[in-house]
């Protein structure tokens, strides 16, 4: 008995060594290989990315149905441009057909402005404030995971969502925009519609207001009241922003001297700032000078009278736009940089 026993025994592990020997090691070690290569996300970058996927992955549910809907109204405007001749033919004389296309690009570019306030309302003021005011954080602080690495989680899943979606949107929509840029009537390209929806400034935008919502929430420390406050905040920083805008450039200045009736021939697509008389002696006078005058001929003589020999215009060209752009965007970077050292030296200290 004892004798079958152990030949069973024996038998029986012969067979389990055989196996993991042979197919079964095989298949295990196959298995565990491919588990390791495929990219998942563990530890704390689950933890935040689990906690907050709804609005993670309603962000970039939204931004590729837009980048699809941006991407199929390009190709309608191409193949309208084509068929009409532009550049060849001026877009002033196509009819009213074009008006569609721009209704487009109007409804683009508001919800493109819209981004930094809405991802700073409903992503960075909730982002801490919630797990403080529902003790979220205090059961973080007990586990062996530190204050400063959550907070690193948080803020880097965050704003790389806001980056992702941002940038792919700024860059699609410039390239919709690229065929009809040079057209002035179309889109002001110092206009928020085009400044702030292009280039690196609607990331810096939105990364700003995400960080200084976040920032907000972590003083405040109630879900709603910050984002009420990070709200308002957001508004303030769109109006500053776009009062600031223009003092982005280098202004350029040109004059002449061949009388008011031969003004200044400025570069394609230049946006004029401010313009004004020259006199002989080169001082500068209101273009409303002796506009009061009720003929031509009193108007001529006030002129003369006041020694005007020309024009000063002061104006930014488009070729600025870019530079423009990302100087104003290093501002904001600089700024968010400095919410998010706030954030890990002093706001880390409030996450219990």
């Amino acid at each position: 008995m004892s004798t079958f026993t152990r030949s069973s025994t024996s038998t029986s592990t012969g067979s389990t060594s055989d196996g993991k020997n042979g197919t079964t090691d095989g298949t295990l070690n196959a298995t565990t290989t491919e588990a390791t290569r495929r990219p998942r996300l563990s530890g704390m970058t689950w933890l935040v990315w689990r906690q907050h996927r709804a609005g993670f992955w309603a962000i970039l549910a939204a931004t590729a149905l837009s980048v699809a809907w941006i991407v199929y109204q390009r190709g309608q405007l191409v193949d309208f441009l084509d068929g009409y001749g532009y550049p060849g033919k001026s877009l002033d004389d196509e009819g009213g057909k074009f008006q569609q296309y721009k209704d487009a690009f109007s409804f683009v570019s508001m919800g493109l402005q819209a981004i930094p306030i809405l991802l700073g309302v409903f992503l960075g003021a909730p982002l801490l404030a919630g797990d403080l005011e529902n003790g979220t954080a205090k059961l973080v602080a007990a586990q062996s995971m530190s204050r400063t690495r959550c907070l690193a989680t948080k803020l880097a899943l965050a704003g790389l969502v806001a980056v992702v979606s941002t940038g792919v949107l700024s860059a699609v929509f410039g390239w919709w925009w690229n065929p009809v840029k040079s057209d002035v009537t179309f889109m002001d390209w110092t206009s928020g519609a085009a400044f702030n929806t292009t280039g690196p400034v609607p990331v810096a935008l939105t990364l700003f207001s995400v960080f200084g919502g976040v920032a907000i929430g972590v003083v405040l420390r109630r879900t709603l009241t910050a984002m009420v406050v990070t709200f308002g905040f957001t508004v303030v920083l769109q109006l500053v922003w776009g009062y600031f805008l223009l003092s982005l450039g280098n202004v350029v200045t040109v004059t002449t001297n061949k009388g008011v009736n031969v003004y200044p021939s400025l570069p394609h697509g230049a946006y004029e700032i401010d313009q004004s008389y020259v006199t002989g002696s080169g001082d500068l006078v209101g273009w409303g000078t002796c506009s009061g005058s009720q003929t031509e001929a009193a108007r001529q003589v006030c002129l003369d009278k006041a020694d005007v020999v020309g024009w000063s215009v002061q104006y930014l060209p488009m070729s600025q736009m870019n530079a423009m752009q990302w100087f104003g965007a290093s501002i904001l970077f600089a700024l968010t940089a400095g919410v998010v050292a706030f954030l890990f030296f002093w706001g880390r200290k409030r996450l219990v």
